[in-house]
C-alpha cells in the first residue's frame, strides 16, 4: 500500500497527475500510517502538491487539501519552518478558506514547537501574513491567527517581534478593517498582556491598550458591552487588575454604574460592568471591593429586585460568584432582610419563572449554599439553614418538586441544591424528617438519564462523605447509602428469571 502512495506521489511531484490521480493517492495515504511515508517524503512532492493548489478547481483544491493534512503530519514542525516557508506564505493568501485553514493548522504546529516557533520569528512576511488573518471573514482562520500570535508573543523575542517593529502597524491596518477586527485584535492584545507584568507593559506601550480602555469608557453604549468583556478578562491576572486600579479604570466603571440611572441606554452596558465587580470580588476581595465600589452591590440589589427578566439573570448570576466563597456570603448575610427578602423571590423565580431564569436561580443558590467541611462554623451553618428558609415556606418541597419534573436540566439543577446543603447537619436531618425524602435518595428508577444518574450520584457521595451522617440518618439508612455509592452511579439490579417446564 505504501509503494502505491508513493508511486501515485510521484505522478503528483511531476505536476501531471489528473484529478482521479489525486483522489485516488488521497485514498492510499488514508490506509498508510504517516510515519511510514516520512522516509519516501520528499520536499519536491510537497512543493508539487503546494503547486496543485494555485489552480481555480475546487475539487482539485479539495483533494490536494487532504493529502496536505495527511502528508504534513508526518513531517516535524521544524522541517516544515525550515523547507517550506514560501509555500505557508502563499497558503495564507490563497482565496479558498479550506487552504487558509491547513496553512494555520501548520502555523499552530510550528508555534507551539520552541525550536520551531524561533524560526517564524525570523520570517516577518510570513507573521505580517499570519496578522493579516486576523481580518479573513472566516473566523476559524482568524481565531488560529489570535492563537498563534498569542503563542509567539510568549517568549520576550515574540513580543518585541509583534510591537517592536512594523508588524504593530500591520496590526493596526488589521484593526481598521471592520469593527468585527478590530475587536478581534483588542482581543489578542488582552490574550497577550494575561501572560506576565512584562507582555501587559508591552501592549499597553504600544497605546492598544489605552484604546482598548478608551472605548469601554466612550459614549458609544454597543461598544462599551463589548470592550467590558475583555477587560474582565485582563482583572482575571493580579498584574491586570493593579494596571486597571493604577489608571483609574475601576473608578470609571464605577462612576459609569452609578450615572446608568439617568442613561435610557444603561441596560446594554450594565450587565457587563455589574458582571466585572463580580468577577473582580471573587479573584480579589469581596469585603474590599464591596466596601470601596458600594454603588456595585447596590445595583445588584436593585437588577435583582427589578421586573426585568435579563436584568434578573445577571444579578442572580452575580450574587452566585460573590456568594462562592465565605467572605462573599458574609457580605451578602450584612445586608440582613433585604439579602433574605432577595432570597424568597429568587426561591419564587426558581419555581415559576422561564427554564433559563430557573436554572439559572438554581445554580446561584447551590453556590450560596454550599459551605466547605473546614469552614462549617456555628454561625455560618446557621446562616446557610437561615438562607435556606428564606427561599420558600417548605424549600426541601419547592426543590423537590423541580427535581421530579421532566426536564433533565432543572431536574439535576435540583439535585444540585441538595448536594450543595448535603454535607451540613441542619440539612440532613430536614431530609431525614420529610417523607420519603431518603427513599427517593436511593431509588435509581427516577434517573431517566446519564447526567441525571451523576447529578444524583454527586448527592450519594456528599452524604456519605460527611462525618455526620451516620448519627444522623441512622445505620440502616447510611448502609443503604453506602451501598449505592460502592455500586456506582449507573448500577442496575440483576433480575433473576426460572425457567418454568413446558413453557413456551
Amino acid at each position: 500500500m505504501a509503494e502505491a502512495a508513493v508511486e501515485l506521489l510521484e505522478r503528483a511531484a511531476r505536476r501531471d497527475a489528473a484529478l482521479e490521480e489525486l483522489r485516488a493517492l488521497r485514498v492510499a495515504l488514508q490506509a498508510v500510517p504517516p510515519a511510514a511515508l516520512r522516509a519516501r517524503l520528499g520536499e519536491h512532492h510537497l512543493g508539487a502538491l503546494f503547486g496543485l493548489l494555485a489552480v481555480n478547481d475546487r475539487e482539485q483544491v479539495s483533494a490536494c487539501v487532504s493529502i496536505l493534512e495527511r502528508l504534513l503530519q508526518a513531517l516535524d514542525p521544524l522541517y516544515v519552518i525550515q523547507n517550506l516557508r514560501e509555500e505557508l506564505q502563499k497558503g495564507l493568501l490563497h482565496p479558498d478558506d479550506s487552504v487558509k485553514i491547513l496553512t494555520m493548522s501548520q502555523v499552530g504546529r510550528i508555534v507551539e514547537d520552541s525550536a520551531a516557533v524561533t524560526e517564524i520569528l525570523h520570517s516577518p512576511e510570513l507573521l505580517r501574513q499570519i496578522i493579516n488573518c486576523i481580518g479573513g471573514e472566516k473566523i476559524a482562520v482568524a481565531k488560529e491567527a489570535i492563537k498563534s500570535l498569542s503563542r509567539i508573543a510568549q517568549s520576550q523575542e515574540g513580543l518585541e517581534a509583534l510591537f517592536g517593529s512594523s508588524l504593530l502597524s500591520d496590526l493596526r491596518n488589521v484593526m481598521a478593517t471592520s469593527d468585527v477586527v478590530r475587536y478581534r485584535v483588542y482581543e489578542l492584545i488582552v490574550e497577550i498582556s494575561s501572560v506576565s507584568a512584562e507582555s501587559l507593559n508591552c501592549c499597553a506601550n504600544s497605546g492598544l491598550i489605552p484604546e482598548l480602555i478608551g472605548e469601554l469608557t466612550g459614549e458609544d453604549v454597543l461598544v462599551r458591552a463589548t470592550c467590558i468583556e475583555m477587560v474582565t478578562s485582563l482583572a482575571h491576572t493580579p498584574h491586570g487588575r493593579q494596571y486597571l486600579a493604577q489608571q483609574g479604570v475601576i473608578d470609571k466603571i464605577s462612576n459609569i454604574i452609578l450615572g446608568a440611572e439617568s442613561d435610557p441606554f444603561s441596560s446594554f452596558y450594565l450587565p457587563g460592568f455589574v458582571k466585572f465587580f463580580g468577577n473582580l470580588a471573587v479573584v480579589d476581595s469581596p469585603q474590599q471591593i464591596c466596601e470601596r465600589y458600594p454603588v456595585f452591590m447596590e445595583k445588584v440589589f436593585e437588577m435583582a429586585e427589578s421586573q426585568d427578566p435579563t436584568m434578573i439573570g445577571v444579578a442572580v448570576d452575580t450574587l452566585g460568584i460573590l456568594g462562592s466563597n465565605v467572605e462573599g456570603k458574609q457580605v451578602l448575610q450584612k445586608s440582613r432582610s433585604r439579602f433574605q427578602n432577595l432570597l424568597s423571590k429568587i426561591g419564587q423565580q426558581a419555581k415559576n419563572a422561564p427554564t433559563e431564569l430557573r436554572l439559572r436561580c438554581l445554580d446561584a443558590i447551590s453556590s450560596l449554599l454550599y459551605l466547605p467541611p473546614e469552614q462549617q462554623t456555628e454561625d455560618l451553618l446557621r446562616m446557610t439553614e437561615s438562607w435556606f428558609t428564606s427561599l420558600s415556606s417548605q424549600p426541601l418541597e419547592l426543590f423537590r418538586s423541580i427535581s421530579t419534573q421532566p426536564f433533565p436540566d432543572l431536574h439535576c439543577g435540583a439535585l444540585r441544591v441538595f448536594t450543595a446543603i448535603a454535607n451540613q447537619p441542619w440539612a440532613q436531618k430536614l431530609m431525614l424528617n420529610s417523607p420519603g425524602f431518603v427513599e427517593y435518595v436511593v431509588d435509581r428508577s427516577v434517573e431517566p438519564d446519564k447526567a441525571s444518574k451523576d447529578a444524583k450520584y454527586e448527592l450519594v457521595k456528599a452524604l456519605v462523605n460527611s462525618k455526620s451522617i451516620a448519627e444522623i440518618f441512622g445505620n440502616q439508612y447510611y448502609l443503604r447509602l453506602r451501598a449505592y455509592l460502592h455500586e456506582g452511579p449507573y448500577y442496575v439490579k440483576a433480575v433473576s428469571t426460572t425457567a418454568v417446564e413446558g413453557a413456551e
